[in-house]
């Protein structure tokens, strides 16, 4: 099995080295000091579950690396419209893409029966410009538990967790995602063949809508969100929110609100990944995780006051970002 990581950061390096370790196939496309520390040295991983080095070929050119069985995308859901030079040397006619974004994916309602069969969500897929990339039938979902960070060039510390769920649009149990998630285990990760992702989808996304922009809004760690009872409760009504949109769509996670805070709270003192962002001067990663649920409000008639509240503060947040980057 061939596999290109597109976008070697901290989920990818992890994977990659994981598919190395169990005997794929594996070519990492990176760039930087990143780049250069994995050619010299491997990407290493530290985890409480073992450490381990690995040594897949990695590189900053696609074409060096020719068509692949599997792309496993972990570049920003915001860079996908524009990443067509970077993933087309990589595609053969079946090549499939399996997306580890957090939020809406670009093809929701791709395989969907039911009213908004092939749909697209705009704020996501604005006139189509992912999917131009990114076809339908490519499209495999993957929803990241694991938690990783870059602690150096080259070295990627596990924080916690170890699964990543993938699933076919259309629900069907697939010989491609069955070759991938069998390989992911025998790299040491959990990688279920989920026959409703978009369960898996909302219930991640149930606190990436929350804490990711309010962390951002705030500079506070998903603890401090927490134990502060103003933000507490502005977590506690985008999660209703939330819920109810995806209820109108015909999902019902089955984890409840007392639960999701619980988990952050263990999580402590931990920046999200749009803070992270937001302190490198990055654009924030929005778009898939807040504003595209107010566009699916607006096309289910859920009134959703608190997350439309947020969205705006959190658009001209970005803004700033953008201006500032210029």
């Amino acid at each position: 099995m061939k596999v290109a990581v597109l976008g070697a950061g901290a989920i990818g390096a992890y994977v990659g080295a994981s598919l190395h370790r169990a005997g794929a196939e594996v070519h990492l496309i990176a760039r930087g000091p990143h780049l250069k520390a994995i050619r010299e040295s491997g990407v290493r991983v530290l985890s409480d579950r073992g450490d381990f080095t690995a040594h897949p070929h990695a590189t900053d050119d696609p074409a060096e690396v020719g068509p692949v069985d599997h792309v496993f995308l972990g570049l920003k859901a915001n860079s996908y419209a524009t990443c067509g030079p970077l993933i087309e040397p990589l595609l053969h006619e079946r090549t499939s893409v399996i997306a580890a974004q957090n939020g809406i994916p670009w093809w929701y309602f791709h395989g969907l029966s039911g009213p908004y069969q092939g749909r697209r969500v705009e704020t996501v897929d604005p006139d189509g410009a992912v999917t131009a990339v990114l076809p339908m039938h490519r499209a495999i979902g993957c929803v990241v538990y694991a938690a990783t960070e870059i602690s150096a060039p080259g070295e990627i510390r596990h924080l916690e967790g170890t699964r990543l769920s993938i699933g076919e649009p259309d629900g069907s149990i697939s010989a491609r995602c069955r070759e991938f998630a069998d390989a992911m285990v025998a790299g040491g990760l959990k990688c279920p063949v989920e026959p409703d992702l978009r369960r898996d989808i909302w219930i991640k996304l149930m606190g990436n809508i929350a804490f990711n922009p309010i962390s951002a809004l705030t500079r506070a760690t998903m603890l401090g969100i927490c134990k502060h009872p103003g933000t507490r409760s502005v977590v506690v009504r985008m999660m209703r929110e939330t819920l109810d949109v995806a209820a109108r769509l015909g999902v019902h996670p089955d984890v409840s609100i007392d639960r999701r805070l619980a988990g952050a709270e263990r999580t402590g003192e931990h920046k999200t990944s749009t803070l992270q962002d937001l302190e490198k001067g990055k654009p924030l990663e929005l778009d898939a995780i807040l504003a595209a649920v107010v566009e699916l409000a607006d096309l289910t008639g859920a009134p959703v006051p608190t997350l439309r509240v947020v969205n705006a503060l959190a658009g001209l947040l970005n803004e700033q970002v953008l201006k500032e980057a210029v």
